[in-house]
């Protein structure tokens, strides 16, 4: 029997999951920054000028920017001097990041066709593995981070920035109604798609919690591992260092 996994509120083949979720993003990759901008006010730039912070890129590291298909976290890294190679599943999202590099006049990226569960890298190639907003869209998180550590250099770090589950009383009420009532709206609004906005949100319910995705990332070796909530949680910074 072929595995079954989650695909939002369904449970569909790991293969048609992956298929879908491609579908998914090839569907929103023109308008998925307009999105991102319209869905949270404008403070994803926020979270992710913090993220990178944290990530503390260095001048000639290697760092791999997994899903990172549109640029918004690898055009900062490369801002601080880090040698970026963005990598995504979805070739349609890296064409929109590469044409935004090319209006920014920026071309020290290496933009590259990656599945993160099976990366085409040597072992221990770089200094910093990071993925915002991508792993919980991975159809086998386990593998992924797996592929995260292997590419890894000893001293290496991995963080991710992903949606969780907040943990503030009322705001956690308001944003079930915003995020399932309101957001699929904006989505065929603006993306005219809400069906792959209704899956991103039901994507971050079955996502798993901040103490059970920190445990993840220690089974796959990661050590010194941490939790930043953001709004009570509903976005996390999780980091690890391969030691």
């Amino acid at each position: 029997m072929s595995e079954r996994v989650s695909f939002g509120y369904e449970t569909v083949d790991a293969e048609e999951k992956t298929r879908r979720v491609g579908a998914v993003f090839s569907n929103v990759a023109a308008k998925y920054d307009v999105m991102n901008d319209a869905m949270s006010g404008g403070m994803h730039r926020l979270w992710k000028d913090q993220f990178v912070r944290r990530v503390k890129p260095q001048p000639g590291e290697a760092i791999l920017d997994m899903a990172g298909g549109t640029g918004d976290i690898a055009f900062r890294l490369a801002e601080r001097g880090a040698q970026v190679t963005v990598a995504d599943i979805n070739q349609d999202m890296l064409d929109v990041g590469l044409e935004r590099a090319v209006k920014r006049g920026i071309d020290t990226l290496v933009w590259s066709c990656q599945n993160a569960e099976s990366l085409s890298y040597p072992d221990r190639t770089f200094d910093a593995y990071t993925i915002a907003f991508g792993i919980r869209n991975v159809t086998h998180i386990d593998k992924a981070l797996a592929e995260a550590f292997r590419v890894l250099k000893y001293g290496g770090r991995f963080f991710c920035l992903e949606f969780s589950t907040t943990e503030w009383p009322g705001f956690k009420d308001a944003y079930d109604f915003y995020s399932h009532k309101v957001v699929p709206q904006i989505g065929k609004a603006i993306a005219h798609d809400a069906d792959s906005y209704r899956y991103l949100i039901e994507s971050i319910r079955r996502f798993p919690t901040m103490p059970e995705f920190e445990r993840m990332i220690r089974e796959a070796g990661f050590e010194r591992t941490k939790v930043e909530p953001i709004l009570g949680g509903l976005v996390a910074i999780h980091s690890g260092w391969k030691l």
